[in-house]
């Protein structure tokens, strides 16, 4: 009994042997004629491609391929293609096939009739005429059916965006003549009529009654539109008092042409803690703690303080803020600053009181407000002199002064900039000698471009500038972080921080009215994450119009790091008689 079951195990086996022995290992598939994206959709079309890593027999290939040629010609018709010619060609390589597929696309079919029919309602409104221009710029150009789809769909949602809600497309036909070569479009929407916002109602918000209303950047009978909401969302996000922010638009429960809005809110955590250690040349070591109350009370007052404690400089500063929710972005603040600065040219404490309102202005942040600083200073000190070395000034100081501010910033990415730039402007005076220990007015300007370049955009081309202006009667009577030196990390690497600028007769820098400082650097990424760098600063602070760069250049390296962008520079002097060697330059933070 058991010969005859071997035997029959082994005729079972039979057919297994036969089939493996006319399996081939893949298959090749060759496009040549067109490009992409043509390429790619005869590829994804053609079924033979599906067998690249897997085994055929050969009864298989010969059938799919077969079929290969009428595939290709279907894959291009999408693509306005309605004559190609496609020849193809099977061939054995060792165990494997290859099929080339050599396509001719003749003629392509051309729009030649482009009919959109809209309400004149619908008509009215810039986007909907915008959208309806996209399909209409179709009429002479190859049909495209991906192209006509997007530009369709997006006249759509223009409709519903611009509160036509219960628009229909009511005709939405293609025809194509082949023997002609074209096509006529034919669109028709039903646009119906257009809804107004109704209320808008807040749930979870911690916040008393109507306060949140102010973010609403519409009204109660407003025509709906979407980027509206859009807007609303992103003021409360913006806000920072709510964890999650959901603007809910209640269509399905629309009624008598009005649609309600229901906002869905999760309170933030209220009180954040910061704090940790930090580097920098131009401050040394030191630890940074800061505690922020999001919202105060009910009408969401803010409130933000911050302690640094570093070997050359210590500070405490507080900050209350009232919003004034809006299209502006407005806030009132009051602040008070305490500051010990010790650099390589000066040594300062100061207590600055200040007032201002902030906003939104045609882009840019505005700042406008009142500034109260009193304090003594030491200028052209070097380390640990006393107060009577000769060429040390001292002073002490009262000023007054109101402050005007401009700023903007771009960017594709603010985490690590391809394409952007950095703008600020200030001016500040005071009122003559009211309530000051001197007049000055001054203007700073500081910009930044940032534009990356080469292959896969592994390399930055950074360039900054940065100027200045004091007019003052008395300039002894100015503490040194409102007058202009120049050296250190952000401005000329290779000399120490606020360590250039004008001397007196003893050769210690005291600083001067005018400031201007360039630099140009640019950055290669070997990987994601990491990169070198190299770069050229001039500037200098001077007095009239004595304006004599120093020269600054060097390398460093880039690390994206989980912190944030790591600068390690390492600069050195140029051309300068009286200062050598090299200095080392440490920055953590965002390219803007």
């Amino acid at each position: 009994m058991r010969r005859p079951r071997r035997r029959l195990a082994l005729l079972a086996l039979l057919p297994m042997l036969l089939f493996a022995s006319l399996a081939r290992a893949g298959v090749q598939l060759v496009v040549r004629g067109v490009d992409e994206p043509l390429q790619q959709a005869i590829a994804a079309s053609v079924t033979l491609s599906q067998y690249a890593h897997r085994e055929a027999s050969e009864a298989q290939i010969r059938r799919l391929y077969a079929q290969a040629s009428a595939q290709a010609k279907a894959a291009l018709e999408p693509y306005g293609y309605y004559d190609a010619d496609v020849v193809a060609q099977l061939q054995a390589v060792g165990r494997d096939w290859k099929v080339t597929l050599d396509v001719r696309t003749g003629e392509p079919v051309k729009v030649t009739t482009v009919d959109v029919r809209l309400d004149a309602a619908a008509l009215a409104l810039p986007s909907i005429r915008r959208a309806r221009g996209a399909i209409e710029r179709m009429r002479g150009q190859r049909l495209d059916d991906a192209a006509y789809d997007a530009a369709r769909d997006a006249l759509s949602a223009a409709l519903t965006a611009s509160g036509f809600l219960d628009a229909r497309l009511v005709t939405h036909r293609v025809e194509v003549d082949t023997a002609q070569h074209s096509a006529a479009i034919r669109l028709a929407w039903q646009a119906g009529r257009r809804y107004r916002y109704g209320a808008v109602h807040f749930e979870g918000s911690q916040f008393r009654e109507g306060f949140l209303q102010r973010y609403v950047p519409f009204k109660p009978g407003d025509y709906f539109d979407q980027d509206q909401l859009l807007q609303l969302q992103q003021a409360l996000n913006g806000a920072d008092y709510f964890a999650v922010v959901n603007v809910l638009p209640q269509i399905d429960e629309k009624a008598d042409g009005r649609v309600d809005v229901k906002v869905e809110l999760v309170p933030a955590k209220r009180t954040i803690y910061t704090g940790g250690p930090f580097i920098g040349t131009d401050t040394g070591f030191g630890v940074r703690a800061g505690m922020e109350r999001r919202w105060v009370n009910r009408r969401g007052h803010k409130w933000k303080n911050e302690l640094v404690l570093a070997q050359r400089l210590k500070t405490l500063s507080t900050l209350y803020s009232v919003p004034m929710p809006g299209a502006d972005q407005r806030s009132f603040n009051v602040g008070a600053n305490f500051r010990d600065a010790n650099t390589s040219t000066s040594q300062s404490r100061t207590l600055e009181l200040v007032g201002n309102e902030t906003r939104q202005w045609h882009g840019w942040t505005r700042t406008v407000g009142l500034h109260a600083l009193s304090g003594s200073f030491t200028v052209g000190k070097r380390g640990d002199e006393p107060d009577s070395t000769p060429g040390i000034e001292r002073g002490s100081s009262t000023l007054l002064f109101a402050e005007a501010s401009l700023s903007r910033k771009q960017a594709d990415n603010f985490d690590f900039v391809h394409r952007g730039w950095s703008f600020g402007f200030a001016a500040r005076s005071t009122a003559g000698d009211l309530l000051s220990s001197a007049s000055f007015s001054q203007l700073t300007a500081d910009a930044k471009w940032i534009r990356a370049f080469g292959a896969k955009r592994r390399n930055r081309l950074i360039l900054r500038g940065s100027a200045g202006h004091i007019w003052t009667d008395d300039f002894a009577a100015l503490p040194p972080q409102l007058r202009f030196f120049a050296g250190g990390d952000r401005s000329v690497r290779g000399y120490g921080f606020q360590s250039i600028g004008p001397e007196n007769s003893y050769g210690r820098v005291l600083g001067g009215v005018n400031l201007l400082v360039t630099s140009a650097e640019v950055e290669h990424y070997f990987t994601r994450n990491w990169g070198i760098a190299t770069f050229l600063d001039a500037g200098n602070a001077f007095d009239g119009t004595d304006y004599r760069p120093k020269l600054g250049a060097g390398l460093g390296v880039r690390w994206r790091s989980p912190v944030g962008m790591i600068r390690v520079d390492l600069g050195t002097p140029i051309h300068d008689s009286q200062r050598h060697g090299i200095v080392l330059h440490l920055v953590i933070g965002p390219d803007l």
